[in-house]
């Protein structure tokens, strides 16, 4: 077993994340998991949500969408389709997205072919909003 964790956040952008952590908590489709060095490995989906890590004390979150997680006793690899550092949110904008997804799904049905793509930025706004609010707890 392997005496450090190592935590990579991929996008298909860039490489959000390279480093050691003490552990992370990352937003599964089944429910929020924690992962510690030594962790049975394990695939996973990941679902919207934040993602946060600690490492010599501390705690950065990340807002996080859809992706994939695969966990191995010294390493974990989240391959995702965005991830923000809540540092680099912009609350205002994700304010205004928030307003726009509430505003459009108010007049949509269930059964509109938008209503699915609305319901999820709404969840993207929130929880981008979420993430950025964390940097005025710590």
């Amino acid at each position: 077993m392997s005496d450090e964790l190592i935590l990579e956040v991929v996008t298909p952008e860039k490489m959000a994340f390279s480093g050691k952590v003490d552990e992370v908590t990352i937003p599964g489709t089944e429910g929020e998991f924690g992962v510690l060095r030594g962790h049975e490995p394990f695939l996973t989906s990941v679902d919207i949500g934040e993602l946060y890590y600690i490492a010599d004390g501390k705690k950065t979150y990340y807002a996080v969408n859809t992706g994939y997680a695969e966990v191995t006793g010294s390493k974990v690899t989240v391959l995702i389709e965005t991830a923000e550092r809540a540092d680099a949110v912009d609350k205002d904008r994700a304010l205004k997205a928030k307003e726009k997804a509430e505003a459009a799904l108010s007049q949509l049905t269930k059964e509109h072919s938008d209503y699915e793509k609305m319901r999820l930025a709404l969840l993207r706004a929130v929880n981008r909003i979420s993430v950025a609010e964390k940097l005025s707890q710590n």
